[in-house]
């Protein structure tokens, strides 16, 4: 950013870090699964190591590589909303995508949502949903909006900080330290505190345990702050072990599994889409070489001397144990996004009536998730993962106890489940089930002017053009939801109200003043411009079919995403 201002992203980085701190100060055990996280991650990047000789990753880049942070809030009334519109627009951080929670079925919450993340450089991201009173019947509705009504979450000293950063375009170092600390002092910090008593436990009592976490807190507390894991299934196992709720021989046999099912799958694909740091130079340099059984079982051996240590010993912490299974795709359908998380704990809570009397009691929310991201799917791709999914709920709800007693058998149920899905990214590409980046190879710069196709699969084959998996960088309403329930204890409840509304994308952006980003248009638009860059470098773009060159720049005009990014 020109001028004496903070560049935003360095800000975001910043302020993610301090929020970090901040809930590993209110969550000790969310410090805990960032250790069993990081020593996972380890053991992967020790695989990866093994399998291509050459590729390499110390501490510290595992730990920044790890330090991607999704997190969580929820926002009471409509000008709460646009004020933390606002807030995250200090960061480079814009709302995407509409998500409707109230449209789930069995698992409808009354909140509707965006995520909130840069376009650029989207390592952080806040699903930040607003309560929709109108979702309950009258009573209710007065109730919970006289009870809202005089909440001051943003004060008078960060509100003038995000206007002067909208009027002068950035914040100098002062200044950006103080809206981070407003951040971690008061916006989003858990205090404990709460007021009417009797409405909280009406809305419990009903269903709507997120209404009742809105509705009654000082402020908009974090949720859950989660991590990035290079291997789903490697962590899960492993925080179970360290909590107690795996012995070892289980985490060992699951280990095992995960770090051979990985072994078989990480290709150069899985390099590129775990390892953002690596350019594709670095990436096609690496050679492959086999791993031997031995490895890995020194791998899982080292592991489990070090989840053995004293402070990763968890079971020394409260906690409510972890999800009995992942949401999201299967193990090998590597699109979108998979989310576990150990159970939200109980902590600590004080009402204060309004003659004056507290009463101490105690409240459920805060939980510890973690993701691992896949590929970003197109229209197609999401309605054949829609159909898989739908395949596996009706499975799983025929024996909602299988995953807990006998989870090799849940594994089964739910890879049937998603067979129909291509597992490499190269036939995800061609059946145009997700996105992808693409580039002109060296070998395809060399042979300009005498290629004699512009079909880009045959233009891959023949090494002329190379291509890379987009990464889903948003959220999955579904799997939020089941998230929620699993750790609520409650599942979706109906709307209260007599005349049940349909909420829409144009509602929240009135709430928010400003467009929210269609992630598809995005994702689309990068990939647009990719393939015309790279025809362009081929010397192919005026051999290209007027329909599809027109195509392809309609897309590429309308993507939200600067030029620049697109073409880093």
């Amino acid at each position: 950013m020109a001028g004496p201002y903070v560049d935003k992203i360095r800000m975001q980085h910043r302020l993610f870090a301090e929020l970090s701190a901040m809930f590993g100060r209110e969550v000790p055990l969310y410090d805990k699964s960032l250790a069993v996280n990081l020593v996972c991650n380890r053991a992967v990047c020790d695989l990866v190591a093994a399998k291509f000789p050459g590729f390499a990753m110390d501490d510290g880049q595992i730990e920044a590589t790890s330090a991607e942070r999704h997190g969580a809030i929820r926002i009471g009334r409509p000008d709460e909303y646009r004020w933390i519109g606002r807030f995250f627009a200090c960061f480079a951080m814009e709302p995407h995508q509409f998500y409707d929670m109230t449209a789930l079925g069995a698992k409808s919450q009354p909140v509707i949502s965006t995520a909130f993340r840069s376009v650029i450089n989207p390592e952080h991201r806040v699903f930040t949903s607003l309560l929709v009173t109108d979702y309950f019947d009258d009573a209710t509705k007065e109730r919970i909006e006289e009870r809202l009504a005089d909440r001051n979450v943003f004060g008078d000293r960060a509100k003038s900080l995000i206007e002067k950063a909208e009027a002068q375009g950035g914040l100098d170092h002062d200044d950006a330290d103080a809206l981070i600390h407003e951040a971690t002092t008061r916006i989003f910090k858990w205090t404990g505190e709460a007021r009417g008593h009797e409405l909280y436990k009406d809305l419990c009592g009903g269903g709507f345990k997120i209404a009742a976490d809105i509705a009654c807190f000082h402020s908009h507390h974090l949720n859950h702050l989660t991590p990035n894991t290079f291997c789903m299934d490697l962590y899960t196992s492993a925080m179970k072990f360290a909590m107690g709720e795996m012995d070892e021989p289980v985490f060992r046999g699951r280990a095992v599994e995960a770090l051979s099912r990985l072994n078989q799958n990480a290709g150069k694909d899985y390099v590129v889409l775990s390892f953002k740091h690596l350019d594709r130079t670095q990436i096609d340099a690496l050679t492959e070489a086999p791993v031997m059984e031995n490895t890995i079982a020194e791998l899982i051996d080292a592991l489990i001397e070090r989840l053995k240590q004293p402070d990763l010993d968890l079971t020394k912490y409260d906690h409510a144990g972890f999800k009995d299974f992942t949401e999201g795709p299967d193990v090998d359908t590597p699109i979108l996004l998979r989310q576990d998380a150990y159970k939200a704990l109980t902590e600590p809570v004080t009402f204060t009536n309004p003659d004056g009397t507290t009463t101490d009691t105690v409240h459920t929310a805060r939980f510890g998730e973690i993701e691992q991201r896949g590929y970003a799917t197109t229209p197609a791709g999401r309605e054949l993962y829609d159909q898989c999914l739908a395949a596996f709920e009706k499975k799983r709800a025929e024996d909602p106890e299988l995953a807990r007693r006998d989870f090799a058998a849940y594994q089964a149920v739910q890879a049937e489940a998603f067979e129909a899905f291509p597992k490499a990214l190269g036939e995800l590409l061609d059946q145009g089930l997700v996105y992808g980046k693409y580039h002109a190879t060296e070998a395809g710069k060399a042979a300009g002017g005498s290629i004699d196709t512009t079909d880009l699969a045959t233009l891959c084959e023949r090494g002329y053009v190379g291509v890379d998996g987009l990464r889903y960088e948003d959220f999955l309403p579904f799997s939020a939801a089941g998230i929620f329930a699993s750790n609520l204890n409650q599942y979706g409840t109906a709307s209260t109200a007599e005349n049940r509304r349909t909420y829409t994308q144009e509602d929240l952006e009135d709430v928010l003043g400003k467009p929210i980003v269609d992630i598809n248009l995005a994702y689309r638009g990068i990939e647009a411009r990719s393939m015309l860059e790279t025809y362009r470098q081929l010397g192919l773009l005026d051999r290209l079919d007027a329909a599809e060159r027109g195509r392809l720049e309609h897309d590429a005009k309308g993507c939200p995403v600067p030029l620049e990014a697109v073409t880093a």
